[in-house]
């Protein structure tokens, strides 16, 4: 005889279960709230149903924390999605000058990608990361965007989407997948106590992208009760958007008829293989910054010229080449020559080059570095170099996209990185609201290797950690293991940490 077909009951999830705990009116309260919500989020059902769940998640880790839930539900008030989730993507914005190349550029696996990271006291919570990401987002429209092909360019698609937090299980810097429809053109990634944004160059710059972190921070902590003022470049997260923040800042440039050159010959690598990973190695230095500071000060010259006569050093014993020269690229940020609030792309660069017979110690080149840097970073110099970066854009305006990639790749030859030997970016030092300072330990900056170059290098400070970065291209350990000897030589003691932070 059959036994008679029991139909199971349905498992309640974890936040149904929580709300049947609750008082009847405070499941009221909760019914009210994600009606509103609902009004707030028109996008497709599968990613209002996941963006739901992310907000039934905040709601549940409250609870565990011992939140009231009036408190919980007024750090998720509703009106902080506003309606970017409830509109239509309809916005799309054309790329900077200096944004054109990077599309063009792009090979299988070759993108030009940077992270930043912030470090924290505590470790991140991701289910209140993921809300404040759903709540900054729409404050950086031009990053909430995908990236498009048109007819003579590329250009940035408004991509209105759930845009998901990630834990972090790969290496740092991979390319994105922006082919998809509705592609998203960064990342938001998570490991212990860190937080890490991962940009497509084609949207911002290392000053751009820090402004994304430090409002992306101040709005997690203020998920977590911590009151932060929107100041020292954290946005206030419901402010509507400046139009000067998405200005392409090149049109600022002062008429100039010099012909700055960009072409420039082939630069001296490094020795060492190859790696099939990119990176393959991630090395971070530790320094103390007043102590940093006060070697550079004993030797009358800035922190950037003292790093980067230390790299000259330290890449002539990691090559076996006896000639030819040795040429770093040091990226200036535009914005210090030319007032502009933008968010996208305003930095161009220089190059400072030295023959490797001239490279005998750190000492004797210091003051060809100090020269050097302050003659080719000048305001004169960087406005002829913005000049001929519009001029070669105007000069492709009109090519068509099928044609216009293979001529870029001569026109812009001057970007391949084969004529530079390494990269040194300095962010400088990193300002936070007072409110916001007890709650984050350091900060630091990952540039995407190139396709030659062996390693890649950055400086950024906050409070008195000034963290020096390597990228490698290389498992060769010369480059980084001479640094290190020439830092504890001049009286540094870096700590050094190594890719294990990254899982591999």
């Amino acid at each position: 005889m059959k036994k008679p077909h029991v139909k199971k009951k349905k498992q309640e999830s974890p936040f149904q279960q929580y709300r049947e705990a609750l008082s009847d009116g405070e499941r009221e309260n909760i019914s009210r709230y994600f009606s509103r919500w609902s009004e707030h989020v028109a996008l497709s059902r599968a990613m209002k149903a996941a963006m739901r769940t992310d907000f039934e998640s905040a709601l549940l880790y409250y609870s565990a924390a011992g939140t009231p839930l009036d408190q919980a539900l007024i750090r998720l008030d509703i009106e902080n999605l506003g309606g970017f989730y409830a509109r239509p993507a309809v916005q799309w914005y054309p790329l900077d000058d200096a944004a054109k190349i990077y599309p063009l550029s792009m090979k299988q696996n070759e993108m030009a990608v940077f992270r930043l990271s912030v470090y924290l006291k505590e470790a991140v919570v991701p289910d209140i990361l993921q809300i404040a990401l759903a709540f900054t987002v729409k404050r950086f429209p031009s990053f909430a965007t995908t990236v498009k092909k048109g007819f003579f360019w590329h250009y940035l698609d408004a991509a209105k989407r759930r845009y998901a937090v990630e834990p972090e299980t790969d290496i740092p810097c991979r390319p994105l997948n922006i082919a998809a429809s509705g592609s998203q053109s960064f990342r938001v990634l998570y490991f212990k106590n860190r937080i890490s944004v991962e940009f497509f160059h084609v949207i911002t710059d290392g000053t751009g992208g820090m402004v994304f972190l430090k409002t992306l921070t101040a709005e997690y902590l203020r998920l977590l009760g911590v009151s932060i003022p929107p100041e020292s470049g954290v946005y206030d997260r419901n402010e509507t958007p400046y139009e000067c923040e998405t200005e392409n800042g090149f049109a600022l440039a002062e008429s100039s008829e010099k012909n700055a050159g960009f072409l420039d010959k082939p630069a001296t690598q490094m020795s060492g293989r190859l790696s099939h990973m990119k990176p393959c190695k991630i090395l971070h230095f530790h320094f103390g910054a007043a102590e940093l500071k006060a070697v550079a000060r004993k030797h009358n010259v800035t922190i950037t010229t003292f790093i980067l006569a230390q790299m000259f050093v330290a890449q002539k014993g990691a090559t076996d080449e006896r000639g030819g020269e040795i040429n770093i690229q040091v990226p200036v940020n535009m914005r210090k020559f030319y007032p502009s609030e933008t968010l996208r792309n305003f930095a161009l660069y220089c190059g400072v080059r030295l023959p490797l017979r001239e490279i005998t110690n750190v000492d004797s080149i210091l003051p060809v570095v100090s020269e050097q840097l302050a003659k080719k970073t000048s305001k004169s110099v960087m406005n002829e170099m913005m000049n001929a970066t519009l001029r070669m854009v105007h000069s492709l305006r009109w090519v068509p996209m099928l044609v216009k990639k293979p001529a870029a790749s001569i026109v812009y030859g001057f970007l391949g990185d084969k004529i530079f030997s390494n990269t040194l970016s300095n962010l400088g030092v990193v300002a936070l609201p007072r409110e916001m300072t007890p709650y984050v330990d350091h900060f630091d900056f990952v540039l995407g290797t190139a396709k030659s170059n062996r390693a890649s290098c950055t400086l950024v400070t906050f409070g008195d950690v000034a963290t020096f970065t390597i990228s490698k291209l290389t498992a060769d350990p010369s480059f980084e293991e001479r640094l290190y000897r020439q830092f504890i030589e001049a009286g540094l003691k870096p700590c050094v940490e190594g890719s294990e932070l990254y899982g591999y």
